[in-house]
């Protein structure tokens, strides 16, 4: 019986160990997250292949690439991993202790200054939760990334996913103070088709149509500018050097704006789309984990 213990507890653990390789896509950055030498990750790999007779991946000197057999366990590893977590959740929820892993995306800049400090102090709070956070620029796959909570800024467009608004976030117009004492500012919105606009390219959008509503009016607007970028930060740091005027979201200028490093531009005008949600895939029984974690950034955003 203790061996059985044993084996199945092997077997659990080779499943995540899997997961983990397939998901990064290295063996270098397993060892880097496991903490362990690249031989130790290549040996394990090779034991896990060696107990089931089969190759489960193809390994070059660039990449790894699944055979038909590693992409058939992986497949049936996910489930098994989730149902699993979902029981030790269940079996404990008397007593409210979150355990397992809970893998969480958001973006670079609402990643770092928002969720960081959430995810900081939701794992004080549990420390048998294993949390790993990573951002990206853009949304991810939950299958291929292997993601339990996306961050999004704007509605999710995949109507299969479950969505929880986190806050709402406008988008608004700003300028620095130098540039609107050298060149003044627009007093409407076709007024900045005059102006230098510091434009920020992201999700393979329009990013010169500039589209602002007041109320129920809304205006979309070509607009120019000398200075383009994909990152938010980087607009933000051109806008307070006073190249121009941006249009960028709240929760990244109100603290610039209130000190004012920015000046608020057409305060009655907004751009839409930019609230925050949490995104996650539909299942029969959502894991405490996941809603836990869900709620704590209601509150704490």
């Amino acid at each position: 019986m203790l061996n059985q213990s044993k084996e199945s507890r092997t077997s659990t653990d080779d499943l995540a160990f899997f997961v983990r390789i397939a998901t990064l896509g290295s063996l270098t950055a397993v060892a880097r997250e496991l903490g362990l030498s690249l031989p130790a990750v290549s040996k394990r790999l090779s034991q896990l292949e060696s107990r089931l007779g089969v190759q489960l991946l193809r390994r070059t000197t660039r990449r790894l690439d699944l055979t038909p057999e590693g992409k058939r366990y992986l497949d049936g590893a996910r489930p098994l991993l989730d149902q699993l977590a979902a029981l030790e959740e269940a079996v404990s929820s008397q007593t409210a202790i979150l355990r397992g892993t809970l893998n969480i995306n958001a973006s670079f800049g609402f990643g770092r200054r928002h969720v960081a400090p959430c995810v900081s102090q939701f794992a004080a709070l549990h420390p048998q939760l294993s949390l790993t956070l990573q951002l990206s620029s853009q949304a991810l796959n939950f299958l291929d990334a292997n993601i339990d909570i996306d961050i999004r800024v704007g509605e999710p467009p995949d109507a299969r996913l479950m969505a929880r608004k986190l806050r709402a976030n406008a988008r608004v117009l700003c300028c620095s103070p130098a540039y609107a004492q050298q060149y003044g500012l627009p007093d409407s919105i076709p007024a900045l088709a005059q102006h230098q606009c510091i434009l920020l390219r992201q999700y393979e959008s329009d990013f010169a149509l500039w589209r602002l509503s007041r109320g129920k009016e809304t205006i979309s607007q070509k607009v120019h500018g000398q200075l383009v970028t994909n990152d938010g930060e980087v607009a933000m740091r051109m806008a307070m050097d006073g190249h121009g005027i941006l249009l960028r979201s709240w929760w990244d200028a109100e603290e610039s704006i209130t000190r004012g490093d920015l000046l608020h531009v057409l305060p009655d005008w907004q751009a839409p789309g930019g609230d925050i949600y949490a995104v996650w895939q539909p299942q029969r029984q959502l894991p405490a984990r996941i809603s836990a974690f869900v709620d704590y950034l209601v509150q704490h955003l």
